[in-house]
């Protein structure tokens, strides 16, 4: 509802506006203030389309082609899948190492019921995730009603779970899956409604996702200026917009002349949209929040403290469970040494994309963004052709500096308080 404001009403700033409320409402005197002050939320994104835009001009833009774009989005699908889940549980302030085991383990029961025992292939799936949910009550239990610490349980788990994998295999591969499970990592929705040279349906979800995007960030909006809260201005809001659109809509526009619209990918969108809601805009996100901030502050507030970490760990092991069957899908098979190093690629997504090493801190864009950039650094040094040990460096010295800046936000804050 708009309102004729008396003229000397216009010569007060708004509450929570700044000294130019009709430029930027949220109390910034110019732009520059702006990005400064949003500089951890927003450098992630920033370092994001750097690194893409290095490596697209170190590979003469392979790096963007097509091709390599699908290939990245179903390389690295349940690396994201799994950084979903650890940001949840380093927003609480514990860790999970197990997952990589568990990865293996999954996908190891997955196989034995599917190509041994001729189960359906929609059935080892799901005994997969059921396994997940199993590990993740098994974790839940002792660090939420023992009161084990998290890095303890989930390293017995780590050594646990592989073990249990090896057991299940028999110490040998299995493979091959047949082709409705491998449909899950390496298939396509292509041709459902046409389109001359490329897939018109990858363009329709692009922009129906572009829409719901602008959509959702318009109620945001109208909801904190309802609350009187500051919000930015009108064009830099637009100018957002527009930017997420165009990106979204050139990442469709690769697809839909490639091979189509990746299932994982739409698997990918359906969790991130969930759980964006989740943290968002349940009890159980903010709950979380409060007692990676400040747990006595949490206790004393009433929160269920040991239930919301038992289904924290319960949650990570139902996403483990389906990124071991995306994992599985996309290698055709299960090995006994599958899953190796996914805890710490996991890891270094959710603290490359924000979350604080103490806790109460993180998003789920932020860790899918941050596991984006390890991927990118992973498949462009590869095109590049850089050794494997050169491409470790660099990803822990990535990881290193993330953590570092995390560390320099938290202190430049206490020394302004």
């Amino acid at each position: 509802m708009t309102r004729t404001v008396p003229q000397e009403e216009e010569l007060k700033p708004a509450p929570g506006a700044g000294a130019r409320g009709g430029l930027l409402d949220d109390g910034s005197n110019d732009l520059r203030s702006l990005i400064i002050r949003n500089l951890r939320q927003s450098g992630i994104y920033v370092a994001f389309v750097a690194i893409v835009a290095l490596f697209a001009v170190l590979t003469d833009g392979t790096l963007l082609s097509a091709g390599n774009i699908t290939n990245l989005v179903l390389q690295y699908s349940y690396i994201l899948v799994l950084a979903i889940g650890m940001v949840i549980v380093i927003i609480a302030g514990h860790i999970d190492l197990s997952v990589g085991s568990v990865v293996a383990l999954t996908g190891a029961v997955s196989a034995v019921l599917v190509i041994q025992q001729g189960w359906p292939w929609w059935a080892g799936a799901l005994a997969a995730i059921a396994v997940g949910l199993a590990v993740g009550a098994w974790h839940g239990f002792w660090v939420a009603y023992v009161g084990i610490p998290a890095f303890i349980v989930t390293l017995a788990g780590m050594l646990l779970f592989r073990g249990l994998t090896l057991q299940v295999l028999d110490n040998v591969s299995l493979s091959p899956f047949p082709s409705q499970y491998r449909e899950v990592a390496s298939g396509f929705l292509n041709g459902l409604i046409g389109g001359n040279g490329y897939d018109a349906f990858t363009l329709l979800i692009g922009a129906i996702a572009v829409a719901g995007y602008a959509f959702g960030a318009w109620r945001t909006r109208t909801a904190r200026i309802r609350y009187e809260q500051p919000v930015g201005s009108m064009g830099l809001f637009i100018a957002r917009i527009v930017l997420v659109g165009v990106v979204v809509m050139a990442f469709a526009w690769q697809l839909a002349h490639a091979r189509g619209l990746p299932i994982v990918l739409i698997i990918l969108g359906v969790l991130a949209i969930v759980y964006g809601l989740v943290t968002k805009r349940t009890v159980f996100g903010r709950q979380v929040y409060a007692i990676g901030g400040n747990l006595s502050a949490a206790t004393l507030s009433g929160v269920k403290v040991k239930a919301v970490n038992f289904w924290i760990f319960v949650n990570m092991g139902f996403l483990t469970g389906i990124a071991g069957v995306i994992f599985s899908s996309r290698s055709n098979g299960a090995q006994p040494g599958a899953g190796e190093m996914f805890e710490l690629d996991a890891i270094a997504a959710a603290f490359i994309g924000g979350a604080a090493v103490t806790g109460g801190v993180g998003t789920v864009v932020g860790a899918m963004v941050g596991g984006l950039i390890m991927a990118v650094m992973s498949n462009g040094m590869s095109l590049l052709g850089v050794d494997q040990s050169v491409q470790s460096v660099v990803k822990g010295l990535v990881l290193l500096l993330a953590v570092a800046f995390d560390v320099y936000n938290k202190r430049r804050a206490g020394a302004a308080r």
